[in-house]
């Protein structure tokens, strides 16, 4: 539960009601919420009052309403590395006919902000706002590597080590030993250590001054590739990371982390 305060609460919920990925009755949030009874429907009546969400009377269900779809649309607009992604990714995409991604960090998960589906379509788990871990994908990877020392270790503390495969980075020893070979050869992999059968090579987007913004993927299946000829992509993706971090130079982001001065959202 948020700690700040009424606002913080509130975002609570409309956190809960947003991970059903299905309108949801008030049973339902009520079941798996923190919060009491009473205080629940208030937070619910007040967002649905505000249009922050929609309730279905017919179907006694409440869905993320249209004003958090226009937030959320500005928000991907101004603070997101898509807009100017899109034509880089749209290349890529067509160079190497296999899914591309495109993430940025959200207190210290990977939030993918853009995807670009395979010639030939593989299932898994990553779609265009989802959230997954940073500590077993290759572009959470990716953007860990090069971030500041401080904010690192931040964002390393966020992390769950949960075991999602055999190969899975179930340590922060382990992840940082990874952390360190991924600077020294300047991308990121993920050798099924997130989805079984799933593969993956990641470079970051920094700006000139090496300051992180996202990063970028290309992923395959080991069906029908290895990652030899995956990692034969890796100076074109890096490329393409280079195009998108000095296209993106004028554009202000969001640093990742509370209470920042206006100043350190620049990208200088």
């Amino acid at each position: 539960m948020s700690g700040d305060g009424t606002i913080g609460k509130a975002c609570d919920v409309l956190d809960h009601v947003a991970a059903f990925q299905r309108p949801v009755r008030f049973s339902e949030l009520l079941d798996s919420s923190a919060f009491p009874k009473a205080t629940l429907y208030r937070f619910l009546q007040s967002l649905t009052n505000q249009g922050m969400l929609s309730y279905d009377p017919d179907r006694q269900t409440y869905a993320p309403g249209m004003r958090l779809v226009r937030l959320a649309h500005a928000a991907w607009t101004q603070s997101s590395l898509a807009p100017i992604a899109r034509p880089f990714l749209d290349a890529l995409s067509r160079e190497t006919g296999e899914t591309v991604h495109l993430a940025q960090l959200d207190s210290g998960q990977v939030l993918y902000v853009d995807k670009r589906n395979a010639a030939q379509p593989i299932e898994m788990y990553s779609q265009a706002g989802k959230v997954g871990p940073a500590y077993c994908t290759g572009v959470g990877k990716a953007m860990m590597a090069f971030l500041e020392e401080e904010t690192l270790n931040r964002v390393i503390s966020q992390q769950s080590y949960h075991r999602f495969t055999e190969r899975t980075l179930t340590s922060e020893q382990a992840l940082r030993e990874d952390l360190d070979r991924i600077r020294s050869r300047g991308f990121a992999i993920d050798d099924e250590e997130h989805e079984p059968g799933i593969i993956c090579i990641a470079c970051p987007v920094l700006t000139s001054n090496s300051r992180m913004l996202g990063a970028i993927s290309v992923t395959g299946s080991t069906e029908r590739m290895n990652f030899k000829q995956l990692e034969a992509w890796v100076p074109r993706v890096r490329r393409v990371a280079d195009q998108i971090g000095a296209e993106a130079q004028a554009w202000r982001f969001p640093e990742t982390g509370p209470n920042l001065s206006d100043d350190r959202m620049q990208v200088t």
